[in-house]
């Protein structure tokens, strides 16, 4: 097949895709969208004859108009612009998950300082204020006090851009210090990794220390709807744990509630040795469409890109088909 690779950079997930594209011997048409013009009439010669379009575009401006050509061009393209609308923006992902009733983190969008302020008191401290556009946990403000919330917002309201003055204000998840990535393929799993760190932001990006995590029924069945909800794709879906009932909090004699509770019980386990951890349910925080997985890459024995190359021929093999049928 000819596929064309929409990018403006080359990162290190670009390279192990192209790698594979060409290990199997596909014709590859990189597309730097910095040096394309997009006519509304006529295609440009880049898009001539390809069989797919992969949008692996860093600024999420290009990515959802670039996408939004390829289509108008009859290329078919992953991720759609539709996708790529839904999931580029942070109100459009909660509304669409919300709206297919995956769990997620409960949600105000006010347009003033003042009715923010209202929501942030009302989900009590601490809270999250996120941009509504964004990656990489940049921007992301943890909320502990009304003074930090009037400060912050003062902030956002003066920086200018109109981004900044729709604030997305949310519940914070008390989240066991990690979160899970799933790479997923139309609601498939291809691999899943689990991030931990001592900071509240649990992002790769941030330097989170990453493993790989086995996905249980529950995580199975909200993958599948989160990515439905969002229109499918190749996808990154996080998830985090709710209602963990084990306290890792230690007193002056360093031990926890929880192993305090054990011992009291009876409990013959070496101290030290890891417990299981208990949760009541998964919250689906985000779905990713230009999704990154050179980490996940590294900590799981799948061989991810491999994984995405055999999605992205049978998706190709079936727009065929689908052409040929009409």
């Amino acid at each position: 097949m000819k596929v064309g690779l929409l990018y403006s950079r080359i990162r290190r997930d670009e390279k192990l895709l192209l790698s594979e594209l060409r290990e199997r011997d596909h014709e590859i048409e990189k597309i730097d969208v910095r040096k394309q013009q997009f006519n509304i009439h006529e295609a440009p010669e880049a898009f001539e004859d390809l069989d797919l379009v992969v949008d692996r575009c860093l600024a999420t401006s290009r990515s959802v108009y670039a996408t939004k050509f390829a289509k108008a061009y009859g290329v078919p393209v992953v991720n759609g612009p539709e996708v790529a609308d839904t999931c580029a923006d942070k109100v459009n992902n909660s509304l669409a998950l919300e709206a297919a009733g995956v769990p997620t983190p409960n949600t105000d969008v006010a347009f003033t300082k003042d009715a923010a302020l209202e929501s942030i008191e009302k989900f009590g401290y601490p809270c999250v204020l996120k941009p509504v556009v964004g990656s990489w946990g940049r921007l992301m403000a943890k909320i502990d006090s009304r003074s930090a919330a009037e400060a912050i917002l003062e902030h956002k309201e003066t920086l200018g851009h109109y981004e900044h003055k729709i604030f997305y204000v949310q519940e914070f998840v008390d989240k066991p210090g990690r979160d899970m990535r799933v790479l997923a393929v139309d609601g498939e799993p291809i691999a899943a990794m689990v991030r931990s760190s001592d900071h509240w932001l649990t992002n790769a990006a941030k330097g989170a220390e990453t493993d790989e995590f086995e996905l249980d029924d529950r995580a199975l069945e909200l993958v599948e709807k989160a990515s439905d909800a969002v229109g499918g794709g190749l996808l990154g879906i996080d998830l985090m744990e709710v209602g963990v009932s084990q306290s890792d909090t230690q007193d002056a004699s360093g031990e926890s509630e929880a192993q305090r509770a054990s011992n009291a019980n009876g409990d013959s386990r070496e101290q030290g040795e890891p417990r299981a951890r208990e949760f009541e349910d998964y919250t689906v925080h985000e779905v990713n469409h230009t999704v990154e997985f050179k980490a996940l890459n590294e900590v799981t024995d799948v061989d991810v890109p491999a994984k995405v190359v055999d999605w992205l021929e049978q998706k190709a093999a079936t727009e065929t088909d689908a052409e040929v049928t009409a």
